[in-house]
């Protein structure tokens, strides 16, 4: 009987590279600022209210933060993306045989004989001139090119959804509770999205989420001796 063969069914997760890092980051940014935000001021003995408004004007400020920085940050990759592009589209303008020669090298580099590393680059310049050297020699593909409006967007939403978990932990208890209560819950969701994100991404959740605990430990620990240190100096 003729044998069927059939394609690997592979799921790769390096598409998600660029929006999952911009929600990871932002989440994580959202839970971990606001709640040493709002722990803070807690600490040095606010009212709720005050801890509340300080919550709620850091959370909006927080995600408009995160939507310039990693619009300015990912448009800057992206500017020396386009340089570098227009860069080798003058040489291969110029100098396509050198060209030729110079993407036959890399593949050379990387395992085939001579004869068939210039056959490949011959074929694939004939096909995609400057797609080719774009992948190849400069690494710039489809999957990884920079995209600032989505990095702003998916950073700026993820801090605003990540925020409401220390805000909202931090309005609702008692106020001899709420210090601790915003720290439990701040760690919790660290733990959910440290391994979401790992899982979303193809790693072992047990590490991310053990960095990240740890990380937004210290940074909630800080912020609260900050906050009684002052509150004490001011009473």
């Amino acid at each position: 009987m003729p044998q069927t063969h059939h394609l690997a069914d592979e799921q790769h997760r390096s598409h998600r590279a660029g929006w999952l890092r911009a929600a990871v980051l932002g989440a994580n940014d959202g839970i971990v600022s606001m709640a040493s935000l709002v722990i803070g001021v807690a600490a040095s003995g606010a009212t709720a209210s005050s801890v509340l408004v300080a919550g709620v004007a850091g959370a909006v400020a927080g995600a408009m933060s995160m939507a310039a920085g990693e619009y300015i940050s990912v448009s800057s990759q992206r500017d020396v993306e386009i340089a570098d592009l227009r860069i080798e589209a003058a040489a291969l303008e110029m100098r396509p045989d050198d060209e030729r020669d110079e993407l036959a090298e890399i593949y050379r580099e990387r395992g085939l004989d001579a004869d068939l590393a210039l056959t490949v680059a011959e074929q694939l310049m004939a096909h995609d001139m400057l797609g080719a050297h774009a992948r190849d020699e400069l690494g710039i593909t489809e999957i990884f090119s920079a995209r600032p409006f989505q990095a702003a967007w998916v950073s700026a939403s993820a801090f605003a959804a990540g925020s409401l978990v220390p805000v909202l932990a931090v309005a609702l208890p008692p106020r001899s509770a709420r210090v601790s209560a915003t720290a439990v819950a701040a760690l919790c969701a660290l733990i959910g999205l440290g391994a979401l994100g790992a899982l979303a991404g193809g790693a072992p959740w047990k590490r991310a989420a053990v960095r990240v605990v740890a990380w937004s430990s210290a940074a909630m620990a800080l912020t609260y001796a900050i906050g009684a240190l002052i509150g004490t100096q001011i009473s």
